[in-house]
Protein backbone atom coordinates (compact mmCIF):
# COMPACT_ATOMS: atom_id res chain seq x y z
CA UNK A 1 0.00 0.00 0.00
CA UNK A 2 1.57 3.29 -1.09
CA UNK A 3 -0.64 5.51 1.06
CA UNK A 4 -3.49 5.31 3.56
CA UNK A 5 -5.83 8.01 4.84
CA UNK A 6 -8.67 7.60 7.33
CA UNK A 7 -11.53 10.11 7.71
CA UNK A 8 -14.23 9.96 10.38
CA UNK A 9 -16.82 12.64 11.12
CA UNK A 10 -19.46 12.61 13.88
CA UNK A 11 -22.71 14.57 14.14
CA UNK A 12 -23.56 14.93 17.82
CA UNK A 13 -25.84 17.91 18.51
CA UNK A 14 -28.23 17.05 15.69
CA UNK A 15 -28.52 14.20 13.19
CA UNK A 16 -27.85 14.72 9.51
CA UNK A 17 -30.91 15.27 7.35
CA UNK A 18 -31.65 13.08 4.37
CA UNK A 19 -30.68 15.93 2.03
CA UNK A 20 -27.37 16.38 3.82
CA UNK A 21 -26.65 12.65 3.61
CA UNK A 22 -27.34 12.75 -0.12
CA UNK A 23 -24.82 15.59 -0.52
CA UNK A 24 -22.22 13.56 1.36
CA UNK A 25 -23.00 10.49 -0.76
CA UNK A 26 -22.34 12.53 -3.89
CA UNK A 27 -18.80 13.04 -2.59
CA UNK A 28 -18.16 9.36 -1.80
CA UNK A 29 -19.96 6.31 -3.14
CA UNK A 30 -18.40 3.82 -0.71
CA UNK A 31 -18.26 5.73 2.59
CA UNK A 32 -20.34 4.56 5.55
CA UNK A 33 -22.85 7.40 5.96
CA UNK A 34 -25.46 7.50 8.72
CA UNK A 35 -27.43 10.30 10.41
CA UNK A 36 -24.67 10.36 13.04
CA UNK A 37 -21.57 10.38 10.87
CA UNK A 38 -19.36 9.67 7.88
CA UNK A 39 -16.48 7.14 7.78
CA UNK A 40 -14.18 6.30 4.89
CA UNK A 41 -10.57 5.44 4.15
CA UNK A 42 -8.52 5.97 1.02
CA UNK A 43 -5.58 3.95 -0.28
CA UNK A 44 -5.03 5.64 -3.63
CA UNK A 45 -7.29 8.69 -3.67
CA UNK A 46 -8.42 11.40 -1.27
CA UNK A 47 -11.59 12.95 0.14
CA UNK A 48 -13.05 15.21 -2.55
CA UNK A 49 -14.11 17.83 -0.03
CA UNK A 50 -12.65 20.19 2.56
CA UNK A 51 -12.97 18.72 6.09
CA UNK A 52 -12.99 22.24 7.56
CA UNK A 53 -16.02 23.11 5.40
CA UNK A 54 -17.83 19.95 6.52
CA UNK A 55 -17.12 20.85 10.15
CA UNK A 56 -18.69 24.28 9.62
CA UNK A 57 -21.78 22.83 7.92
CA UNK A 58 -22.49 19.35 9.25
CA UNK A 59 -20.34 17.85 11.99
CA UNK A 60 -19.25 18.28 15.60
CA UNK A 61 -16.15 16.05 15.54
CA UNK A 62 -13.55 14.94 13.00
CA UNK A 63 -10.61 12.52 13.20
CA UNK A 64 -8.03 12.05 10.47
CA UNK A 65 -4.91 9.89 10.23
CA UNK A 66 -2.50 9.25 7.35
CA UNK A 67 0.31 6.75 7.09
CA UNK A 68 2.78 9.52 6.30
CA UNK A 69 2.77 10.10 10.08
CA UNK A 70 0.16 12.81 10.34
CA UNK A 71 -3.08 13.03 12.29
CA UNK A 72 -5.74 15.58 13.16
CA UNK A 73 -8.68 16.08 15.53
CA UNK A 74 -11.34 18.79 15.22
CA UNK A 75 -14.21 19.54 17.61
CA UNK A 76 -17.05 22.04 17.28
CA UNK A 77 -18.81 23.66 20.24
CA UNK A 78 -21.40 26.46 20.48
CA UNK A 79 -19.94 29.96 20.33
CA UNK A 80 -21.40 30.86 23.73
CA UNK A 81 -19.21 28.24 25.42
CA UNK A 82 -16.10 30.47 25.42
CA UNK A 83 -15.11 34.09 24.98
CA UNK A 84 -12.60 35.10 22.34
CA UNK A 85 -10.14 36.55 24.87
CA UNK A 86 -10.35 33.34 26.90
CA UNK A 87 -9.23 31.21 23.93
CA UNK A 88 -6.66 33.43 22.23
CA UNK A 89 -3.64 32.41 24.42
CA UNK A 90 -4.08 28.72 23.54
CA UNK A 91 -3.92 29.04 19.75
CA UNK A 92 -0.75 28.11 17.85
CA UNK A 93 0.07 28.20 14.16
CA UNK A 94 -0.16 24.44 13.55
CA UNK A 95 -0.72 22.27 16.64
CA UNK A 96 -3.95 23.95 17.78
CA UNK A 97 -5.86 26.36 15.58
CA UNK A 98 -9.10 27.97 16.69
CA UNK A 99 -11.76 29.25 14.28
CA UNK A 100 -14.81 31.32 15.18
CA UNK A 101 -17.89 30.91 12.99
CA UNK A 102 -21.34 32.46 13.20
CA UNK A 103 -22.54 29.88 15.73
CA UNK A 104 -19.57 27.70 16.71
CA UNK A 105 -15.96 27.54 17.76
CA UNK A 106 -13.97 24.93 15.85
CA UNK A 107 -10.85 23.61 17.58
CA UNK A 108 -8.34 21.80 15.37
CA UNK A 109 -5.47 19.82 16.92
CA UNK A 110 -2.81 18.48 14.53
CA UNK A 111 0.34 16.38 14.57
CA UNK A 112 2.02 17.36 11.32
CA UNK A 113 4.89 14.87 11.28
CA UNK A 114 5.53 12.05 13.72
CA UNK A 115 8.74 10.08 14.02
CA UNK A 116 6.85 7.01 15.27
CA UNK A 117 6.70 5.26 11.90
CA UNK A 118 5.58 1.95 13.43
CA UNK A 119 2.51 3.58 14.97
CA UNK A 120 1.23 4.94 11.64
CA UNK A 121 2.16 1.78 9.77
CA UNK A 122 0.12 -0.38 12.15
CA UNK A 123 -2.98 1.61 13.14
CA UNK A 124 -5.91 2.24 10.80
CA UNK A 125 -7.34 5.23 12.68
CA UNK A 126 -10.65 3.61 13.52
CA UNK A 127 -10.35 3.68 17.32
CA UNK A 128 -9.51 7.34 17.87
CA UNK A 129 -12.97 8.91 17.56
CA UNK A 130 -14.34 6.80 20.42
CA UNK A 131 -11.41 7.76 22.65
CA UNK A 132 -11.23 11.45 21.77
CA UNK A 133 -14.82 12.62 21.22
CA UNK A 134 -15.53 12.86 25.01
CA UNK A 135 -13.16 15.86 24.97
CA UNK A 136 -16.05 17.82 23.49
CA UNK A 137 -18.16 17.32 26.61
CA UNK A 138 -15.18 18.40 28.71
CA UNK A 139 -14.89 21.61 26.70
CA UNK A 140 -18.62 22.24 27.07
CA UNK A 141 -18.15 22.01 30.85
CA UNK A 142 -15.43 24.66 30.62
CA UNK A 143 -12.47 22.31 31.07
CA UNK A 144 -9.53 24.04 29.40
CA UNK A 145 -7.05 21.17 29.74
CA UNK A 146 -7.59 19.89 26.16
CA UNK A 147 -6.72 23.38 24.88
CA UNK A 148 -3.62 23.67 27.06
CA UNK A 149 -2.49 20.26 25.78
CA UNK A 150 -2.91 21.55 22.23
CA UNK A 151 -0.75 24.56 23.04
CA UNK A 152 1.84 22.29 24.65
CA UNK A 153 1.88 20.08 21.55
CA UNK A 154 3.07 23.13 19.62
CA UNK A 155 6.21 23.46 21.75
CA UNK A 156 8.47 23.10 18.72
CA UNK A 157 6.88 26.03 16.89
CA UNK A 158 6.93 28.46 19.86
CA UNK A 159 9.54 31.11 20.58
CA UNK A 160 11.62 30.80 23.74
CA UNK A 161 10.11 33.95 25.25
CA UNK A 162 6.49 33.02 24.45
CA UNK A 163 4.34 32.80 27.59
CA UNK A 164 2.15 29.84 28.37
CA UNK A 165 -1.65 30.32 28.70
CA UNK A 166 -3.31 30.27 32.11
CA UNK A 167 -2.55 26.80 33.48
CA UNK A 168 -5.83 24.95 34.10
CA UNK A 169 -6.17 22.81 37.23
CA UNK A 170 -5.76 19.06 37.01
CA UNK A 171 -2.89 18.70 34.51
CA UNK A 172 -1.30 16.11 36.77
CA UNK A 173 -4.52 14.05 36.80
CA UNK A 174 -5.70 13.97 33.20
CA UNK A 175 -8.97 12.30 32.25
CA UNK A 176 -8.81 9.22 29.96
CA UNK A 177 -9.81 11.29 26.88
CA UNK A 178 -7.09 13.83 27.72
CA UNK A 179 -4.55 11.03 28.12
CA UNK A 180 -5.67 9.78 24.69
CA UNK A 181 -5.07 13.30 23.28
CA UNK A 182 -1.54 13.26 24.73
CA UNK A 183 -0.97 9.96 22.95
CA UNK A 184 -2.62 11.13 19.72
CA UNK A 185 -0.48 14.29 19.52
CA UNK A 186 2.62 12.57 20.96
CA UNK A 187 3.08 15.29 23.56
CA UNK A 188 6.47 15.06 25.26
CA UNK A 189 5.98 13.49 28.71
CA UNK A 190 8.70 15.63 30.27
CA UNK A 191 7.14 18.86 28.96
CA UNK A 192 3.78 17.70 30.32
CA UNK A 193 5.34 16.99 33.71
CA UNK A 194 6.95 20.45 33.66
CA UNK A 195 3.64 22.11 32.82
CA UNK A 196 1.83 20.17 35.56
CA UNK A 197 4.07 21.69 38.23
CA UNK A 198 2.16 24.95 37.75
CA UNK A 199 -1.28 23.34 37.80
CA UNK A 200 -3.50 23.29 40.87
CA UNK A 201 -5.26 20.13 41.89
CA UNK A 202 -8.94 19.69 41.12
CA UNK A 203 -10.78 19.98 44.41
CA UNK A 204 -13.39 17.48 45.50
CA UNK A 205 -15.96 20.26 45.18
CA UNK A 206 -15.09 20.63 41.50
CA UNK A 207 -15.49 16.88 40.97
CA UNK A 208 -18.84 16.81 42.73
CA UNK A 209 -20.40 19.85 41.06
CA UNK A 210 -21.80 17.73 38.19
CA UNK A 211 -24.09 16.14 40.79
CA UNK A 212 -25.65 19.45 41.90
CA UNK A 213 -28.61 18.96 39.58
CA UNK A 214 -31.20 20.23 42.05
CA UNK A 215 -29.53 23.62 42.39
CA UNK A 216 -29.30 23.95 38.63
CA UNK A 217 -32.93 22.96 38.02
CA UNK A 218 -34.02 25.46 40.63
CA UNK A 219 -32.86 28.24 38.31
CA UNK A 220 -35.17 27.15 35.47
CA UNK A 221 -38.40 29.06 34.90
CA UNK A 222 -41.66 27.25 34.18
CA UNK A 223 -41.69 28.60 30.61
CA UNK A 224 -38.18 27.28 29.96
CA UNK A 225 -39.12 23.81 31.15
CA UNK A 226 -42.34 23.85 29.12
CA UNK A 227 -40.36 24.75 25.97
CA UNK A 228 -38.15 21.69 26.46
CA UNK A 229 -41.15 19.41 27.07
CA UNK A 230 -42.79 20.71 23.88
CA UNK A 231 -39.73 19.78 21.86
CA UNK A 232 -39.87 16.24 23.26
CA UNK A 233 -43.62 15.95 22.55
CA UNK A 234 -43.03 17.13 18.97
CA UNK A 235 -40.50 14.36 18.36
CA UNK A 236 -37.47 16.64 18.67
CA UNK A 237 -35.95 14.84 21.63
CA UNK A 238 -32.43 15.16 20.24
CA UNK A 239 -32.75 18.97 20.02
CA UNK A 240 -34.23 19.06 23.53
CA UNK A 241 -31.31 17.05 24.87
CA UNK A 242 -28.84 19.32 23.08
CA UNK A 243 -30.34 22.43 24.68
CA UNK A 244 -30.46 20.88 28.14
CA UNK A 245 -26.87 19.63 27.94
CA UNK A 246 -25.63 22.96 26.59
CA UNK A 247 -27.39 24.88 29.36
CA UNK A 248 -26.11 22.51 32.04
CA UNK A 249 -22.57 22.79 30.71
CA UNK A 250 -22.78 26.60 30.78
CA UNK A 251 -24.07 26.48 34.36
CA UNK A 252 -21.24 24.18 35.47
CA UNK A 253 -18.72 26.47 33.88
CA UNK A 254 -20.18 29.47 35.68
CA UNK A 255 -19.93 27.67 39.03
CA UNK A 256 -16.23 26.93 38.59
CA UNK A 257 -13.97 29.58 40.13
CA UNK A 258 -11.98 31.50 37.56
CA UNK A 259 -8.40 30.35 37.05
CA UNK A 260 -7.39 34.02 36.76
CA UNK A 261 -3.73 34.68 36.99
CA UNK A 262 -2.88 33.86 40.56
CA UNK A 263 0.19 32.03 39.26
CA UNK A 264 2.88 33.63 37.16
CA UNK A 265 2.79 32.56 33.52
CA UNK A 266 6.01 30.83 32.51
CA UNK A 267 7.94 31.21 29.30
CA UNK A 268 8.56 28.35 26.88
CA UNK A 269 12.25 28.54 27.83
CA UNK A 270 11.37 28.03 31.51
CA UNK A 271 9.14 25.07 30.69
CA UNK A 272 11.92 23.47 28.66
CA UNK A 273 14.29 23.93 31.58
CA UNK A 274 11.78 22.30 33.90
CA UNK A 275 11.32 19.52 31.35
CA UNK A 276 15.05 18.76 31.48
CA UNK A 277 14.80 18.39 35.27
CA UNK A 278 11.70 16.26 34.86
CA UNK A 279 13.59 14.09 32.39
CA UNK A 280 16.32 13.43 34.97
CA UNK A 281 13.72 12.49 37.57
CA UNK A 282 11.93 10.24 35.07
CA UNK A 283 15.13 8.47 34.00
CA UNK A 284 16.05 7.83 37.65
CA UNK A 285 12.54 6.57 38.42
CA UNK A 286 12.56 4.26 35.40
CA UNK A 287 16.00 2.92 36.35
CA UNK A 288 14.76 2.11 39.85
CA UNK A 289 11.69 0.44 38.40
CA UNK A 290 13.85 -1.67 36.05
CA UNK A 291 16.15 -2.65 38.94
CA UNK A 292 13.17 -3.69 41.02
CA UNK A 293 11.64 -5.64 38.15
CA UNK A 294 14.94 -7.40 37.41
CA UNK A 295 15.30 -8.34 41.08
CA UNK A 296 11.77 -9.76 41.11
CA UNK A 297 12.42 -11.75 37.93
CA UNK A 298 15.72 -13.04 39.32
CA UNK A 299 13.99 -14.10 42.55
CA UNK A 300 11.28 -15.91 40.57
CA UNK A 301 13.89 -17.57 38.36
CA UNK A 302 15.92 -18.76 41.32
CA UNK A 303 12.79 -20.19 42.95
CA UNK A 304 12.01 -22.01 39.69
CA UNK A 305 15.55 -23.45 39.48
CA UNK A 306 15.49 -24.63 43.09
CA UNK A 307 12.22 -26.46 42.42
CA UNK A 308 13.84 -28.05 39.37
CA UNK A 309 16.80 -29.31 41.43
CA UNK A 310 14.45 -30.73 44.04
CA UNK A 311 13.67 -33.47 41.51
CA UNK A 312 16.71 -33.36 39.21
CA UNK A 313 16.63 -37.07 38.34
CA UNK A 314 13.13 -36.72 36.91
CA UNK A 315 14.29 -33.84 34.67
CA UNK A 316 17.31 -35.81 33.42
CA UNK A 317 14.94 -38.61 32.46
CA UNK A 318 12.76 -36.13 30.56
CA UNK A 319 15.84 -34.81 28.69
CA UNK A 320 16.83 -38.35 27.80
CA UNK A 321 13.33 -39.04 26.42
CA UNK A 322 13.51 -35.94 24.19
CA UNK A 323 16.95 -36.92 22.88
CA UNK A 324 15.76 -40.44 22.08
CA UNK A 325 13.12 -39.01 19.75
CA UNK A 326 15.97 -38.27 17.33
CA UNK A 327 14.13 -35.29 15.83
CA UNK A 328 15.07 -31.64 15.49
CA UNK A 329 12.25 -30.56 17.82
CA UNK A 330 13.26 -33.20 20.37
CA UNK A 331 16.89 -31.99 20.31
CA UNK A 332 15.75 -28.37 20.63
CA UNK A 333 13.67 -29.15 23.73
CA UNK A 334 16.48 -31.25 25.20
CA UNK A 335 18.97 -28.39 24.80
CA UNK A 336 16.54 -25.93 26.42
CA UNK A 337 16.00 -28.27 29.35
CA UNK A 338 19.77 -28.81 29.72
CA UNK A 339 20.30 -25.03 29.72
CA UNK A 340 17.89 -24.76 32.65
CA UNK A 341 19.63 -27.65 34.43
CA UNK A 342 23.06 -26.02 33.94
CA UNK A 343 21.78 -22.81 35.53
CA UNK A 344 20.15 -24.75 38.37
CA UNK A 345 23.36 -26.69 39.14
CA UNK A 346 25.40 -23.45 39.21
CA UNK A 347 22.91 -21.95 41.66
CA UNK A 348 22.63 -24.90 44.04
CA UNK A 349 25.80 -26.93 43.45
CA UNK A 350 28.50 -26.22 40.82
CA UNK A 351 29.15 -26.16 37.10
CA UNK A 352 31.49 -29.14 37.42
CA UNK A 353 28.71 -31.22 38.96
CA UNK A 354 26.52 -30.42 35.96
CA UNK A 355 29.28 -31.34 33.51
CA UNK A 356 29.75 -34.72 35.22
CA UNK A 357 26.02 -35.41 34.92
CA UNK A 358 26.08 -34.25 31.29
CA UNK A 359 28.93 -36.65 30.46
CA UNK A 360 26.89 -39.53 31.88
CA UNK A 361 23.98 -38.43 29.73
CA UNK A 362 26.13 -38.24 26.58
CA UNK A 363 27.43 -41.77 27.00
CA UNK A 364 23.98 -42.85 25.84
CA UNK A 365 23.79 -40.32 22.97
CA UNK A 366 27.40 -39.98 21.74
CA UNK A 367 26.41 -40.92 18.16
CA UNK A 368 23.80 -38.17 17.83
CA UNK A 369 25.85 -35.63 15.92
CA UNK A 370 23.00 -33.13 15.53
CA UNK A 371 22.42 -33.12 19.29
CA UNK A 372 26.13 -32.64 20.04
CA UNK A 373 26.28 -29.76 17.57
CA UNK A 374 23.35 -28.03 19.24
CA UNK A 375 24.92 -28.52 22.68
CA UNK A 376 28.17 -26.99 21.41
CA UNK A 377 26.35 -24.00 19.89
CA UNK A 378 24.53 -23.47 23.20
CA UNK A 379 27.84 -23.46 25.09
CA UNK A 380 26.91 -26.55 27.08
CA UNK A 381 29.52 -28.90 25.60
CA UNK A 382 32.98 -28.42 24.16
CA UNK A 383 33.70 -31.97 23.07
Amino acid sequence: MSEYQYYEFAAIDRPLTRAEMEKLRAVSTRAVITPSGFVNHYEWGDLKADPADWMRRYFDAFVYTANWCSCRLALRVPLATFGRAELKPFATKYALTIEAGDEHWIFDWALEESEDYDRFAEEDGSGWMRRLVPLRDELLRGDLRPLYLGWLAGDGELRENALEPEVPPGLSALSPPQQALVEFLEIDSDMLAAAATGSARISQADVAEADCIDGWLGEWSRDEMVAILKLIAQGQGHEAERRVRSRHAAWLKAQRPSAASRARRRSVAELRELAQSASGVRVEREAKARTKLEAERRHQREAQLRRLMADADKHWEAVNAQAQRGSASGYMQAVQALTDLAEAYELTSSRKEFERALRRFLVRHATRGALLRRLTEAGLWSG
